[in-house]
């Protein structure tokens, strides 16, 4: 597949970097994700802002919960927190500089920010632990058992834990080697390793074993794969965008996104559950 090659040999200066303008989102505090796209007529912004309420009302947030967002890219989750959900309590990850340069620059009232990878937060120095830490649309780039063990670092007795993730179907046992290889290729050119991914039933219970309790995994590979492959296949005009690399960088996206959710051999989850300390 000549179109995976090319997602590798053509990313932007980071290779979580995405350009929202092109996507839609024209704010200076823009959005960065997926998205939850429960109709056509959605725009970027407000399909990433309904990933990001699905994730914070299954997790019942609140004005009096101290808020950890892990990986808050160009900062419109902190403002939604604070504006929607009247969050004063709330601190953030972000592994880009120039986001974080930028959020500091321009989010009012500001928030704790700290230029990191959300797998370091026992090296971060928090002024005391939190009830809720979310991750939208990020997790699944690095080892769960990794991801599990710096958010316990930092996570209260009780507190909860709400983040998105990819997940194996049962179909996926019935391949043979070569087509879970080509899968491989797929995934590593999104910087996902298959060798992360579990079932249901395996991944579940792995995130028992790190001491959480009232695991809920819920699929929304529908709403998110399928969304947002035609949202860029059908609304978008990429061909008429100046910045051809993020452009393509977008389609690319999309067309890995339309196989998953195609094939069906790879789940997009959004998982939920508490801390069992």
């Amino acid at each position: 597949m000549k179109w995976l090659q090319a997602i590798r040999n053509n990313v932007p200066k980071h290779k979580y970097a995405i350009n929202a303008h092109i996507l839609g989102d024209h704010n200076e505090l823009a959005w960065s994700n997926l998205g939850y796209w429960e109709d056509a007529t959605s725009s970027y912004p407000e399909a990433c802002q309904a990933l990001a309420d699905q994730l914070a009302q299954s997790l019942e947030l609140s004005s009096e919960h101290h808020l950890l967002d892990l990986a808050c890219g160009q900062g419109a989750s902190l403002l939604h927190w604070q504006n929607n959900y009247h969050i004063h309590k709330i601190s953030a990850v972000e592994l880009q500089k120039e986001c974080v340069q930028n959020i500091q620059a321009k989010l009012f009232p500001p928030v704790d920010i700290h230029c990191e990878s959300f797998l370091n937060l026992k090296t971060i120095s928090f002024q005391q632990k939190f009830n809720v830490v979310i991750c939208i649309d990020a997790a699944y780039h690095c080892n769960l058992n990794s991801f599990l063990k710096s958010v316990n670092s930092v996570l209260n007795s009780n507190g909860k834990l709400g983040f998105h993730y990819l997940m194996l179907s049962d179909e996926w046992q019935s391949l043979n080697s070569l087509q879970k290889q080509k899968y491989k290729w797929l995934l590593k050119a999104a910087d996902v390793n298959l060798e992360h991914l579990m079932m249901q039933k395996e991944m579940k219970q792995t995130i028992e074993k790190n001491e959480f309790k009232h695991v809920q995994i819920l699929d929304l590979s529908k709403q998110v794969f399928a969304g947002f492959a035609n949202y860029v296949k059908d609304v978008l005009n990429l061909n008429t965008q100046t910045n051809k690399l993020d452009s393509f960088k977008i389609e690319m996206t999309a067309k890995l996104c339309s196989k998953l959710y195609e094939d069906g051999l790879v789940k997009y989850v959004q998982v939920t559950a508490k801390n069992n300390n």
